[in-house]
């Protein structure tokens, strides 16, 4: 079995762009969670904004990924760029969050503010679980926590290289389904809209290189995911532990009755 990295180790990683994949869950299930943290994934995301969960269960599906034999560290899309869903993901002991919808730099600073302590950022100083695996010393948390801006929405990308300029974020990662919307698909994945998609992931993956920041990718398969990090991106995440379980008992199901796949 590969051996995890510390969350130290993980945020120096991201921070040096080095690649890495994850695995991204919806569902509130520490136990599938302990299993899915000892697959050989560098993270695992819990999507506290559309995932069917609330505080208690991101807490304890993080604390599922510290499982003996883990290979991966806990990361949270929170609800919202707001300081009291980032700090309670972080006291919870997240490594990284990712924070949804940002649209300008401001809005980048603010999420970076919410991530770190004074005087460098307003983070309310709680650590809770999180100073049993980083320390309760804000120097330590700032080294081994990350903060991600979501790049999903038109003032978004129209700001993005603003954004990734931003003093103090770690990186960005791109929502693929509201950015194709933003651009104009008609659906979640319009193929109408495909060539100014690519361009706008392009432009993602270039204005995060140019000043050394990370850049992610949410994919439906590892397939996706594969292509997408010899594109370019450092990161990437392999989506949901909800759709895929429709998916393998649906196959499961027709090889059963001898149906074609």
């Amino acid at each position: 079995m590969a051996t995890g990295r510390t969350s130290a180790q993980f945020i120096a990683a991201l921070r040096d762009r080095e690649q890495l994949i994850g695995y991204w869950s919806l569902l509130d299930s520490p136990v599938a969670a302990e299993r899915l943290a000892r697959v050989g994934y560098d993270y695992l995301a819990f999507d506290a904004q559309h995932g069917l969960f609330g505080y208690q269960g991101m807490l304890n599906n993080l604390l599922a990924t510290d499982t003996k034999g883990s290979t991966a560290v806990g990361m949270v899309r929170v609800e919202a760029n707001d300081l009291t869903y980032i700090g309670k993901a972080l006291d919870a002991g997240a490594s990284a969050v990712i924070v949804p919808m940002i649209d300008n730099a401001q809005d980048a600073a603010d999420a970076v503010a919410a991530v770190r302590y004074p005087p460098l950022g307003r983070r309310s100083y709680g650590p809770m679980r999180a100073q049993l695996r980083i320390g309760p010393n804000p120097a330590d948390a700032h080294d081994q926590t990350a903060v991600l801006a979501m790049i999903e929405t038109a003032d978004g990308l129209a700001n993005l290289e603003e954004i990734c300029a931003t003093p103090g974020l770690d990186g960005v990662y791109v929502g693929p389904s509201d950015l194709r919307l933003a651009i104009g698909g008609a659906t979640s994945t319009d193929p109408a809209v495909q060539d100014e998609f690519e361009q706008a992931l392009a432009r993602v993956r270039k204005a995060a290189e140019a000043v050394g920041i990370a850049a992610g990718i949410h994919n439906a398969d590892g397939e996706s995911a594969a292509r997408r990090l010899a594109e370019g991106f450092t990161f990437a995440t392999v989506a949901a532990d909800v759709v895929h379980l429709q998916q393998i008992a649906t196959s499961h199901l027709r090889a059963a009755r001898g149906e074609a796949r």
